[in-house]
Formats: C-alpha cells, structure tokens, sequence
C-alpha cells in the first residue's frame, strides 16, 4: 500500500508559484487561510481576525498588502461595497454579488442569472474588462 503525504502548505504553495509570487513565510500563511477550504468573501479585518485566531503573527497592512498582491496576481477579486468598504473574493470566475446591507454578507450570484443589455463605450483609449453587478438587499 503507497502512502501518499501532502505537505500542509503544498496547495497555498503551488498557487503562489503559478502566479510568480515568492511563498515567504506570512504569503503562505495567509493564502492557506484563503484557500484551503470553499469560495469565500472576507474583509482585510476578518481575515486579520481569523488570522491572528489561529496563532498566525501578522499585521493589518500586511495582510492588506498581501490581499491586493493576491487581486493583483489574479487570485482574488476586490469587491468595494462602499467607499473604504471592500471584500475579497476568492472566486474569481465571472459572477456578481448579493449584498446584505444591514450584516455585510455577500453572496454569490450566477452570471447567467443577470443580463445587462447596455454598457456604454469605454472612455477613448481604454477597453472594460468586466462589469459587475451588485445588487444590494436590505437584510
């Protein structure tokens, strides 16, 4: 019988690498507590929280400028609710949000599920990359 072991930080390891970011030590942590697990939408101060819970010594700005070389590297999506209000998506895919108002909760909505039917040209010189769609409830 073969017995195969993976490393506990092989998965958060190789995303990094795919996308050409150095695995230092509070990258890995942090990409761990991202993906290891299902989709997921978290604030920089939750993910700070969470980390801070499981024994895992960084700092706010760090994890703030480690989420937006994450969006950067395109292994997460920013999603801003309000001015200096922001989520980071780990689903990266194409697909646009329920946004709870009263709790901050977003949900996943399916792309196919919304159609936009017109999208004005881009200003000259500059191509849309994507529209998102968020649509917010009072819950």
């Amino acid at each position: 019988m073969t017995t195969i072991t993976v490393r506990p930080y092989s998965h958060a390891l190789d995303r990094l690498r795919a996308v050409g970011l150095r695995p230092t030590r509070q990258r890995l942590a942090l990409a761990r507590l991202l993906f290891d697990g299902c989709d997921r939408h978290i604030s920089a101060e939750q993910l700070h929280t969470e980390a801070l819970s499981t024994s895992i010594r960084v700092s706010l700005a760090t994890v703030y400028n480690t989420l937006h070389q994450f969006t950067d590297a395109g292994l997460l999506r920013e999603i801003v609710v309000d001015a200096g209000r922001s989520y980071f998506d780990t689903n990266t895919s194409d697909h646009h949000h329920f946004f709870y108002e009263k709790s901050g909760k977003l949900c996943d909505i399916p792309a196919d599920l919304i159609a936009v039917s017109k999208v004005p040209n881009a200003p000259e010189g500059l191509n849309i990359s994507r529209v998102e769609v968020i649509v917010r409830v009072d819950g």
